[in-house]
C-alpha cells in the first residue's frame, strides 16, 4: 500500500510539474492596444533579447524558453503580441531562428515579458 501510494504521489508531481511547463502560446494581435508585449525582429542574433524558434506543433514548445506556437485564437494564447515597425517601439527583439536548440534568451532582465 505504501509502494502504491508512493507512486501516485509522483505521478501527481509529474503532472503538476508537465502543467508548468505548457507551451509558449503566442497570438498575434492586430493592434497594438491588444497586445501584452510589443515586438521587433532583428536581423541579426547578437542584437536579439530572445531567439525564438516557431513550432508547427504546440506538443514540441517548452515553457518560456522561446519556442513559441501561433495560436490561431486569441482566446488560446498565453500572450498576445505586436509586431512593431520600429525598435524604438518595441518591448522586445526578436530574431528567428531555423534550429530549436538555439532557441533561448539573451537579455535575462526581459524573461518577465513572456511570464
Amino acid at each position: 500500500m505504501k509502494r502504491i501510494l508512493t507512486i501516485l504521489g509522483m505521478l501527481l508531481m509529474l503532472f503538476l510539474f508537465s502543467q508548468n511547463m505548457s507551451a509558449q502560446k503566442v497570438y498575434s494581435t492586430d493592434y497594438s492596444t491588444q497586445a501584452d508585449v510589443k515586438v521587433y525582429v532583428v536581423k541579426y542574433e547578437s542584437q536579439a533579447d530572445l531567439v525564438v524558434y516557431k513550432t508547427k506543433y504546440q506538443s514540441q514548445a517548452d515553457g518560456n524558453e522561446g519556442i513559441w506556437y501561433f495560436t490561431d485564437y486569441q482566446t488560446q494564447a498565453d500572450k498576445k503580441i505586436f509586431f512593431v515597425k520600429y525598435e524604438s517601439q518595441a518591448d522586445l527583439k526578436i530574431y528567428f531562428t531555423k534550429y530549436k536548440s538555439k532557441a533561448g534568451w539573451k537579455k535575462k532582465s526581459k524573461i518577465p515579458l513572456m511570464y
